[in-house]
This record gives C-alpha cells, sequence and structure tokens, in this order.
C-alpha cells in the first residue's frame, strides 16, 4: 500500500520541472537522510535517465514502464511500485489521467 502521508521531513520548495510541465516534483529528506520524490506526471511518453537505484510507488493513477534494454512494457496501477536500477533509464507512458508518485533513492 501507497504511503498516505510522511512525517518529519524537510521539504524543498523549489520544484523539479521537465517536459514542457508535464512531469512536476518536489524532493523531500527524511529525518534518517534518505530522500524522496513527491510528484505528479500527465498524460505523454517520458525517458528517464537514473543516476542512483529507484523506487517509484504510484500514489494515484496508471501508466506503463520499460525498463532500459526490455523489450515489453508492464501496466502499473495505483499501489503497486517499479524498481529501476542505478545507472539506467525508464520509459513512461500515461495514457489519460494524471499519475501521483513517490519516488525512492536507494
Amino acid at each position: 500500500m501507497s504511503p498516505e502521508q510522511f512525517t518529519n521531513v524537510t521539504a524543498t520548495c523549489k520544484a523539479n520541472i521537465c517536459f514542457d510541465g508535464k512531469v512536476t516534483s518536489h524532493t523531500i529528506t527524511l529525518a534518517d537522510g534518505s530522500r524522496k520524490a513527491l510528484g505528479l506526471i500527465y498524460p505523454g511518453t517520458y525517458k528517464f535517465d537514473t543516476d542512483v537505484a529507484e523506487v517509484m510507488e504510484l500514489v494515484a493513477g496508471t501508466c506503463k514502464i520499460r525498463i532500459a534494454d526490455q523489450d515489453s512494457w508492464q501496466k502499473f496501477i495505483s499501489g503497486v511500485f517499479s524498481e529501476v536500477p542505478a545507472n539506467s533509464s525508464f520509459d513512461i507512458a500515461v495514457e489519460t489521467e494524471i499519475v501521483e508518485y513517490v519516488c525512492s533513492y536507494k
């Protein structure tokens, strides 16, 4: 089940905005120093590169994700997560509704 809230965090006010505003997020830092991004993805197809491993949890919406070097897309719904390795990339396709997500960095 996706988290509903985080407590004892520091929030970065400046948004991370990419793809002409179709993908936006805010970074939070938890008390233990770990970072997460809370964001929205509007309909479209986008490619992201990863420096560190990421875990993306869908809070709302549906999408398809294709990890680098994979031929097929996997469908994800609210409450499900996807793991992406470090030094890799992934494509994400959102067809109709806005996707809300939490991304954890490893």
